[in-house]
């Protein structure tokens, strides 16, 4: 059996930011009323036997604030793509044309909107568990490593202080975003 070793607290802070990161990606996929080709992010496909995402069978562009082009690159998959768009429970009703797609973006309504908040909350809720989750992984850690006296109690105090405050600023950070995007969001 290897030595026990020190922990490293910055992974566990890397970990939390990549937290941070998805709750953005996770926003980038609600739609503010301008058109934006990661509303498209979650759009899954069927294709040639199975699910991928929409990126892999076309190219998503955004030729103007309120519409979206989807160019499918094989033409036995448009409707597929169609019919993945329509399902996809966005709002959208894209038009065929040939081997593209134009999806108009119409304007939310105040009901969508205070949904597309909600699920905005519901978003951030997530990777704040998951925060939350990374920092009892960084406890447990520093609990093991100091009953296996690689860490005295106070350093074991000192380091379960850090996380906590990793773990503070991380929420925070997700709380500004969240409110950022719910203003966006309300915006008419």
């Amino acid at each position: 059996m290897a030595a026990a070793e020190k922990p490293v607290l910055s992974k566990y802070k890397e970990r939390m930011d990549k937290a941070i990161v998805a709750l953005k990606e996770d926003f980038g996929s609600l739609r503010t009323g301008r058109a934006s080709a990661s509303l498209l992010d979650q759009v899954m496909v069927e294709a040639y036997g199975s699910t991928v995402p929409l990126n892999t069978v076309g190219s998503v562009s955004v030729p103007e604030p309120r519409s979206i082009t989807v160019s499918v690159w094989d033409k036995g998959l448009v409707v597929s793509v169609e019919k993945a768009i329509r399902n996809a429970n966005l709002g959208f009703n894209p038009v065929v044309e040939g081997t593209n797609l134009r999806v108009p973006i119409p304007p939310l309504t105040e009901d969508r909107r205070k949904d597309l908040a909600k699920m905005a909350g519901k978003y951030c809720e997530t990777q704040k568990i998951a925060a939350r989750n990374v920092r009892r992984d960084a406890n447990d850690d520093l609990k093991k490593a100091q009953k296996d006296s690689v860490i005295t109690e106070d350093e074991l105090k000192r380091m379960e202080a850090e996380v906590q405050r990793f773990t503070d600023e991380t929420v925070k950070r997700m709380d500004e975003a969240l409110k950022t995007k719910e203003q966006e969001i309300m915006q008419v």
